[in-house]
């Protein structure tokens, strides 16, 4: 068994139900007392993503959330595009969690798919309740010209035949990755990739935010802002970054040379260091203010 998967940690078990009668998987790990990180999973993935986060010693000083969004893992899988496309319901389900555990203005990160929740998480609520906001290997403001290449293998699929299914779900978590995980952990992703119906991925698909409502949001942020992503990255082009970062003039922007969509755990030593140094910033006040002129992070190598 590989050392990842060794040494991954159940965590606190949290179920929480949404405004609208969903309920969540949460999961908690760390220091209840530590400053506080909410993590957000990519579609198709789960809270289990960030095993290289939540295991990781020098982040067991933070509390550390994640749980699997609606349709996801060992949430609720409603059915039924109503339930995907309201961009309310995604935020909606994020302050349940917050009110739910007790949440202190965290840190707020998300992945791809998180990305866009924490994007309408924003629009909705904007930022007074987070200390701080991280944009992982995602599109924010939702316009075509970044939509990769990878994405095309979601075409494939033949939906009423099971091996299509399996056959799509494995090319696209490859597509999910430049630096490839091994047998054993791709197996595993690939796994937790199968809970979340092809029904529900496709609802989700449908889901889209006009660029301008995007935009807005965006520029109204005052926290420390954090965009990740990796040159590499064949779902969600790199070009996003450059527009979030944009939009949002002292963020802080990190760009990972041969890195894939998923810089979390494909570089997860650089990363695990930038994302506790910025957590450490965004908890301590008098260094959040500093944050606001914007740099770029050197890249790795």
């Amino acid at each position: 068994m590989t050392r990842a998967l060794e040494s991954r940690p159940p965590g606190r078990r949290h179920r929480v139900k949404t405004a609208d009668g969903v309920e969540l998987e949460v999961r908690e790990w760390g220091d209840p007392n530590g400053p506080e990180l909410l993590l957000v999973t990519g579609v198709a993935q789960s809270y289990l993503s960030f095993v290289k986060q939540y295991a990781a010693p020098e982040m067991q000083k933070f509390r550390i959330i994640s749980f699997d969004p609606r349709g996801h893992g060992l949430s609720d899988k409603p059915f039924g595009d109503e339930w995907y496309q309201d961009g309310k319901r995604w935020s909606g389900e994020v302050q349940s969690v917050i009110d739910a555990l007790g949440l202190r203005k965290p840190v707020f990160a998300g992945w791809s798919l998180g990305g866009r929740i924490v994007r309408q998480y924003l629009v909705d609520y904007g930022d007074a309740q987070l200390s701080g906001v991280a944009f992982l290997s995602c599109r924010p403001v939702e316009v075509p010209e970044v939509i990769g290449a990878g994405n095309a293998v979601v075409q494939k699929l033949d939906i009423d035949d099971l091996g299509s299914r399996i056959d799509v779900a494995s090319a696209f978590l490859r597509n999910c990755f430049g630096l490839q995980p091994d047998a054993e952990e791709f197996a595993f992703a690939l796994a937790y990739n199968m809970l979340c119906p092809f029904e529900i991925r496709q609802q989700i698909g449908k889901w889209w935010t006009e660029p301008a409502i995007s935009e807005a949001a965006l520029r109204r942020v005052t926290v420390p802002t954090l965009i990740v992503h990796g040159r590499d990255d064949i779902l969600v082009l790199p070009g996003a970054a450059d527009i979030t970062a944009r939009l949002i003039p002292h963020a802080t922007l990190s760009l990972y040379d041969g890195c894939g969509h998923s810089v979390f755990f494909e570089a997860a030593e650089r990363f695990n260091a930038e994302l506790t140094s910025f957590v450490d910033v965004c908890s301590d006040p008098a260094s959040a203010v500093a944050t606001k002129q914007r740099r770029t992070l050197p890249e790795a190598g």
